[in-house]
């Protein structure tokens, strides 16, 4: 399985002779330094660029081109090596974009030789930089690995030597460039510019299609917030641009056509993964997202349309009905029929369109649910009965379903990206749904511990093996239960922490943590932390906050949700938020940073775009079904052999 990377990620390389391919989509000059256990590259000799493209176990492109393909050799690299990073620049002089934020973002992938792709890296996020050093290869107790970087630099490549600690990198740069300018550049021609047509948005029925059917590339998702928040006004001068800043600016190569193309006056047969995408697991994910957006415009088309309908018949009786005389005798009666003739043909119209939508929807739910991996497949589908520890993580976690009340039964996968960049808040108090209201306030903290477990166990599931961790706090101990399956199978870190020492002993550690990888990222030492030190993704359950904590706790907590995710430590809170009101306004930043989740269906989650307020269903288990037991015995079978 390939490994998706995102910037400061790594990954084990299980072969030591490589390719390692770049796209651009625009003419860029590609090289790699060769750096000592400290990183230092000690001279001109330990670059491999146009100017020099070979050197022992490495070779590169002589041009300047928008394909490369980079050979390594790491057997064959000299003893004293331990580092080699992998540089793209833009070339000088040649007319070309000045800036990677003008092109669209390179894509390096690390393969086999045979093709077999081992990691990718999309760089995104650049902006005036002209020199990146895009991936590194490092060895570390014997064995190499691969890390994404993604660092750039704006004084161009000349300012990226000099970071390599090359002490003449600017004249250095000079005669990479002018190499580069003296060879014949092989430059793939990108593709061309989308027309505005590619982004019209249909007035009822979401996107409107291309010729062959298929629904466009799906936009990355739009946030769903709590509480709700009036939508923004709409631009003016052209049609809204749903593109996302963090996402890759060229478009993955279309799937490969499945399904025979639909008969005229037909609707196209829906097919699983049919979207845009490097891999499967992304095809399918855009996919969802595709469909998340037909549905919120669809319906709100049917929505507007019924307003209209309804809005218009009231003007209509208001204008018919003005007039005193025409109260008396049959012609008010006669207005008042044709109005509500005219509403019901409209609002019968646009129904008739909403069903064809959620017809089409429902046909493609059919087909693409079956087809889901493990993290984005509900706990019923049979995907987990042949589930296996995975080798890398995914791009993306399932952790409950959407629907409109228009059609209840047409279940959106809500799905977050991986690794978390927010912390989760599983609502233990009563909501404004009437599930909550009507439920005992015991069975519904149960119920919200039920569901963190729940969602605990699909993240050890999809996380390799002892690349992910879970610790409890329980102060009371209220709480064994439900964590039941999480105690037997032995997943857990440690024991679930009670009482004050427990609390306050496993906050210092997991701050100890994150203040420590803190610092080693910003002194660029990351290969230097203490060996007691788990570099591997942390999550935290606090159940019933904030029973058992003290200010001390409370600060140490906030930090945590607010430092931890962008070093591996994530949060999932159990609370009831009226039960935290004697500490005043202090935790509502932390309220604020968490996605609110409900161990019960609610409709919550609004979506400023269209004003829909989404109903939530949190993840069930089929009745009677053990598959939690099971894939936490999996993983816990997974991880026995690689303890010492």
């Amino acid at each position: 399985m390939t490994a998706e990377l995102v910037r400061g990620q790594n990954h084990t390389l299980p072969q030591t002779r490589l390719e390692i391919r770049v796209s651009a989509g625009t003419p860029v000059v590609a090289g790699a330094t060769l750096g000592d256990e400290n990183g230092t590259v000690h001279g001109t000799e330990w670059i491999a660029h146009p100017g020099s493209p070979q050197l022992p176990g490495l070779e590169v492109s002589k041009q300047a081109a928008a394909d490369h393909r980079l050979a390594v050799d790491l057997d064959a690299l000299p003893a004293s090596v331990h580092r080699v990073t992998v540089l793209l620049a833009l070339p000088t002089g040649a007319g070309g974009p000045v800036r990677f934020g003008a092109v669209a973002s390179p894509f390096v992938a690390v393969t086999g030789l045979d093709g077999t792709e081992i990691a990718t890296f999309t760089l995104t996020g650049l902006d005036t930089e002209s020199a990146v050093a895009a991936l590194e290869l490092y060895r570390r107790q014997g064995a190499w690995k691969v890390r994404a970087v993604g660092q750039g630099y704006a004084g161009g490549l000349d300012a990226m030597l000099a970071d390599q600690g090359l002490p003449r990198a600017a004249e250095l740069a000079r005669s990479i460039q002018d190499a580069v300018t003296r060879a014949t550049a092989r430059s793939v021609t990108p593709p061309p510019p989308r027309t505005p047509d590619a982004d019209r948005v249909g007035s009822g029925t979401g996107p409107v299609p291309p010729p062959d059917g298929r629904r466009p590339a799906a936009q990355p998702p739009r946030p769903l917030t709590e509480p709700a928040t009036p939508p923004p006004a709409a631009p003016t001068g052209g049609p809204i641009n749903y593109a996302h800043p963090r996402r890759q600016a060229a478009a993955p190569p279309p799937p490969p056509p499945t399904a025979p193309p639909a008969e005229p006056g037909r609707p196209a047969q829906p097919v699983a993964g049919d979207a845009t995408g490097w891999s499967m697991d992304e095809r399918l994910y855009n996919q969802i997202w595709g469909m998340f957006e037909d549905l919120a415009r669809t319906t709100a088309a049917y929505r507007s349309a019924v307003d209209f309908a309804e809005s218009r018949m009231e003007q209509e009786l208001d204008r018919a009905l003005s007039d005193p005389r025409s109260r008396i005798g049959g012609a008010g009666d006669r207005a008042r029929e044709e109005a509500r003739a005219k509403r019901d043909e409209l609002t019968s119209r646009a129904r008739e369109a909403l069903d064809r939508d959620l017809a089409q929807l429902v046909a493609e739910a059919a087909v693409v649910e079956p087809a889901l991996p493990a993290a984005f497949a509900g706990w019923d589908n049979p995907v987990w009965h042949a589930y296996r520890v995975p080798m890398e993580i995914p791009m993306a976690l399932r952790i409950g379903d959407l629907h409109l009340p228009e059609n209840p039964g047409l279940r959106i996968p809500l799905l977050v990206r991986l690794p978390l960049e927010r912390g989760i808040w599983i609502d233990s108090g009563r909501t404004a749904s009437e599930a909550a209201a009507l439920m005992d306030g015991a069975r519904l903290r149960g119920l919200a511990m039920e569901s963190a477990v729940a969602h605990a166990a699909r993240l050890l599931a999809v996380y390799p093996a002892d690349e992910f961790s879970v610790h409890v706090i329980d102060p009371a101990g209220s709480a064994a239960g439900a964590l039941a399956p999480l105690v037997r199978s032995g997943v857990l870190a440690g024991p679930p922490a009670s009482g004050a020492g427990g609390v306050a002993s496993v906050l210092a550690r997991l701050t100890r943590r994150v203040d420590l990888v803190q610092m080693a990222i910003r002194a660029g030492a990351a290969d230097s932390l203490p060996p007691d030190v788990d570099t591997g993704e942390q999550l935290l359950i606090v159940n019933d906050f904030p029973h058992g904590f003290d200010d001390r706790s409370v600060t140490q907590l906030r930090y945590l949700a607010d430092e931890g995710p962008s070093v591996g430590v994530h949060l999932m809170m159990v609370a009831d938020r009226e039960d935290a009101g004697a500490y005043g306004p202090v935790l509502d930043p932390l309220w604020r940073s968490l996605l609110r989740l409900t161990p019960v269906a609610d409709d919550h989650l609004a979506d400023p775009w269209v004003g829909h307020a989404w109903t939530y269903e949190p993840p069930r288990m089929p009745p009677g079904s053990r598959v939690l037991e099971q894939v936490l015995a999996a993983v816990a079978a997974a991880r026995r052999p690689r303890r010492p």
